[in-house]
């Protein structure tokens, strides 16, 4: 849902005579209703249950991409407006199955709650690697004047879930006489931690993911198709191996050093990306930042929750809605660093933007510094 549109920005732009600003401004709007669902439906989660909303998010999702192949036809001479509406519907659902999914897999009776959480958001990846295969192939085989196809085709799926979660079953939360209660969680110095450490990891990841196809385009000079599946693609694909290989061999004790880790090879990705002449290794540090940002997301959750295994959630509000502040203003502020330098020419405008990206792992870097500090204490006193 999150990567339909930005595969399409090229198209747009050039097909209504959209901006970078324009672009970036989608991915706020779009990160910015997911943050709005996630607060608003916490604590009705709580009250009435998750199959209520679990399966109203995917029906969201499937209308909004409906709205979104209707807009040329609303409004041919500007669609923009209808393709920000549709980007409400489907990113309010979204920020629903964002909020929920995390929930859902932390309330099934485990040991392994890394090795599941992981394995969870590894999905992701691998949903991006579809999307990006399957909507490549249709813009080559619809051409890009017809790119309405593709939203009406990728409704199916959320329609599809939503049939499935009308039956599948699912884990009882956390009991209202066990759930730590939410002024805790605000009161608590690494709850904060982590609130920035998800805050800057969702920045750091999803600004790489949503600017990577237009990058490779305008910036490395490569064609539709190549940067797609040489950029984006791999992006998710090194992004899915990541989280895949901890699920399947990691130590939940080492998450932390695998988040670190992560947090520099993201930096010296961005800064790769943003001053080497070279399109081939910048091509090569965007995908390899798919490796370095694969837990940041999902650990941040894994590490909350050790620390309050007995939050409700509420808990998996705020770090769903801060994870998505930081996706959605991240690569905002790309788009404007670059729309403010479209004097040096596109391919340079968008390497001062990611230039200016880099400035997220680097302070994740100094974050996670301290979480290291605090962690100890909190989870031997939860």
């Amino acid at each position: 849902m999150v990567n339909l549109s930005p595969l399409l920005f090229v198209t747009f732009m050039e097909s209504y005579e959209l901006r970078y600003e324009q672009m970036g401004f989608l991915v706020l709007v779009n990160f910015v209703t997911q943050i709005a669902s996630d607060l608003i439906h916490s604590h009705l989660v709580d009250r009435y249950g998750v199959r209520p909303f679990i399966t109203a998010g995917h029906a969201l999702v499937a209308a909004g991409f409906f709205l979104l192949s209707l807009a040329p036809f609303i409004q041919p001479d500007n669609p923009y407006p209808f393709m920000i509406l549709a980007t409400v519907i489907f990113s309010y659902g979204g920020g629903i199955l964002e909020l929920l999914l995390s929930a859902i897999v932390a309330a099934i009776p485990s040991q392994e709650k890394a090795k599941a959480m992981s394995l969870l958001h590894s999905f992701y990846a691998w949903g991006f690697i579809f999307v990006v295969l399957v909507t490549t192939g249709g813009l080559a085989v619809f051409t890009p004047q017809r790119w309405y196809y593709l939203p009406i085709i990728w409704s199916v799926v959320p329609l599809i879930n939503f049939f499935l979660f009308l039956r599948v079953p699912l884990a009882p939360m956390v009991d209202h006489h066990e759930r730590t209660r939410f002024s805790a969680l605000l009161r608590s110095p690494f709850f904060i931690l982590m609130i920035l450490t998800i805050t800057l990891g969702g920045a750091t990841e999803v600004t790489m993911s949503q600017w990577a196809s237009t990058f490779a385009e305008r910036s490395l000079g490569l064609t539709k198709e190549v940067g797609d599946l040489g950029g984006v693609l791999m992006f998710a694909l090194f992004l899915g191996i990541g989280r895949h290989l901890f699920a399947q061999r990691g130590r939940e004790e080492y998450i932390w050093h695998v988040m670190f880790i992560g947090s520099i090879l993201s930096l010296i990705s961005y800064l790769t990306v943003s001053i080497s002449p070279y399109p081939a290794i910048s091509l090569i540090a965007c995908f390899f930042s798919g490796l370095g940002v694969s837990l940041l997301w999902p650990g941040s959750i894994v590490l909350s929750h050790r620390a309050f295994p007995h939050a409700s959630a509420g808990m998996f509000a705020l770090l769903a809605a801060a994870g998505d502040t930081g996706a959605g203003v991240g690569p905002y502020i790309v788009g404007l660093v670059s729309e403010a330098n479209m004097g040096k020419g596109a391919g340079e405008a968008l390497k001062s933007g990611f230039l200016a990206g880099a400035i997220y792992p680097l302070v994740l870097i100094i974050i996670l510094l301290l979480v290291r500090r605090m962690f100890r204490h909190y989870t031997a006193t939860s």
